[in-house]
């Protein structure tokens, strides 16, 4: 597993995964973040809640000896320079990934293109 910086997680996104942390089944869990092809803009972004970690795996963030998030070498060149946040609106609460390189994206903004 190696590390990253070209990803940054913003406060209120570290602040829900503590938050998710908190309940029993979530204590050794971490964010995986990753990009697949489809969505209605040609890729999508992926968010999954995990607990086993992969040899090639890419260190988002981690903190006091636990790791926060992470992401795979395929989905790294589309996550470049990308902040992910957790947004809490009146109808929805959901992470959000602002991405510098997309050219276009969805109107939810799950998915872009580049």
């Amino acid at each position: 597993m190696s590390e990253n910086q070209e990803i940054t997680l913003s406060q209120s996104a570290i602040e829900r995964l503590e938050e998710l942390r908190q309940k029993d089944n979530n204590r050794h869990k971490f964010l995986r973040i990753s990009v697949s092809g489809g969505g209605c803009s040609g890729f999508q972004y992926l968010f999954n809640l995990d607990d086993k970690s992969n040899v090639d795996d890419i260190k988002i963030l981690e903190k006091d000896a636990h790791i926060i998030a992470v992401t795979d070498e395929t989905s790294l060149p589309f996550l470049s320079g990308c902040t992910v946040d957790f947004v809490r609106d009146l109808g929805a609460s959901y992470f959000k990934v602002n991405n510098p390189n997309a050219k276009t994206s969805c109107g939810c903004g799950s998915s872009f293109s580049i």
